[in-house]
């Protein structure tokens, strides 16, 4: 015989408010003693007492776990974190450590950190020194890049920013337009914007180049070239020719069977070994391409997943109407592909972007790499954990600014009814 009935729709009304007011008192008593150091069972055991508020929670979890209760709220928190009992106890334990975690990190990050100040002298707090950040945030967003000519870098991006978000605006048929400026003119405009060395600009050498801005540099002329690279590559994968498929193949196999580090050393130290005597390529145009080719393997693959996934009867169709292979691939093929592969292709463009900080190892000075250089001033030794907070939470909001815009973009072309 069961000492407690299962909880159905008959018992609802008491085991409900019993199961709610038991999962309250375990958040509560977690809550008081993460943020007031109050123990509410601090008259039990200490072993007991550290344990309770999990098990009150497992129980009201369990005493609220009605199906088809009737009561739409409750059925929404039942299957998305209370389906079993697994799932309430990881979602009590998730819940708590966060809970637990909260006061430390705030301590940490704004309430006993430094915010004011010139020197390492002036954090003085157990908390964070964001004084470190301010001294040094001006390279963080530029590198060695001269103050006076660092006007060309934020002109360079507010055409970049302008073009884009214009294109969102603008008919179809205008918006191809903007799509070949940014494949075909921006690149050229914005290189001799930064560089410099004609029409009165200053020439400013690219080992001057860094922080934040080479940053979405090296990012935004990737994601340029590499994707339709890898739509090319995913379409000669997919060729009848067996020359162009095996060359596509090859190309893709060898890229994708290195790591990308090596990749960039190779670009860096042993491509200029191979150059004609007097023939010199800069070292960020080299690692440009090599990250651009790399990137390009991974996406053409995420293409072709694309390609595979449309049924025969699009090929067969779109040859009943006449139309040649160019023409069948861009009305009609690759419009269908790329809609299905949306998600793969933002993993793709965000492991680009979080892979730019390796060019640290050839000598460029991104975002990570000046913080790197920042720490080791012999006026701020220490300052480590903050720089990397700081670039930990400014990839985080480029990732997940993209990340949205993709999730965005799959709704607006989904066609599922």
């Amino acid at each position: 015989m069961k000492l407690i009935a299962k909880p159905s729709k008959e018992n609802i009304k008491t085991y409900v408010p019993t199961g709610l007011f038991l999962v309250f008192l375990s958040f509560f008593d977690v809550f008081a003693n993460a943020f007031f150091n109050f123990n509410l069972m601090a008259f039990l055991p200490s072993q007991l007492s550290y344990f309770l508020p999990l098990l009150l929670g497992f129980v009201g979890f369990y005493l609220i776990r009605i199906e088809f209760s009737g009561v739409h709220s409750l059925d929404i928190l039942n299957k998305n974190i209370n389906s079993n009992n697994f799932n309430a106890f990881l979602t009590l334990l998730t819940v708590f450590i966060i809970i637990k975690s909260i006061p430390p990190l705030l301590n940490w990050f704004v309430l006993e950190a430094n915010f004011v100040g010139d020197s390492k002298d002036d954090c003085t707090g157990k908390g964070a020194c964001w004084v470190f950040i301010k001294v040094w945030f001006n390279r963080f967003m530029y590198g060695l890049y001269p103050d006076g000519e660092q006007w060309r870098i934020n002109t360079a991006f507010l055409i970049l920013f302008a073009v884009v978000g214009i294109s969102f605006f603008v008919k179809q048929k205008i918006k191809k337009y903007f799509i070949l400026f940014l494949i075909f003119v921006y690149p050229f405009l914005g290189i001799e914007l930064i560089s410099g060395g004609n029409f009165g600009l200053k020439y400013v050498e690219t080992a001057a180049w860094g922080g934040l801005s080479l940053t979405f540099i090296i990012s935004a002329f990737a994601i340029l070239f590499c994707f339709p690279i890898g739509v090319f590559l995913a379409l000669g994968r997919r060729s009848s020719l067996p020359a162009i498929r095996y060359i596509s193949i090859g190309f893709i196999e060898l890229w994708r069977g290195v790591p990308l580090i090596t990749v960039l050393f190779m670009s860096a130290v042993m491509f200029p070994m191979f150059l004609p005597d007097g023939t010199f390529i800069d070292k960020l145009i080299r690692v440009l391409i090599a990250i651009t080719l790399f990137e390009a393997a991974y996406m053409a693959e995420v293409v072709r997943g694309g390609l595979q996934a449309l049924p025969k009867g699009q090929y067969e169709a779109a040859r009943s109407l006449g139309m040649g292979y160019w023409k069948m691939n861009l009305l009609i093929i690759l419009p269908q592909a790329l809609k299905l592969v949306i998600p793969g292709i933002a993993n793709t463009l965000l492991a680009l972007v979080k892979d730019t900080p390796l060019i640290f190892v050839v000598g460029l000075m991104e975002l990570a790499g000046m913080i790197g250089l920042a720490k080791t001033n012999p006026k701020w030794l220490g300052m480590a954990m903050e720089g990397y907070v700081f670039a930990g939470l400014v990839f985080w909001i480029i990732c997940y600014a993209m990340s949205r815009y993709s999730q965005n973009l799959e709704k607006k072309l989904s066609t599922e009814r």
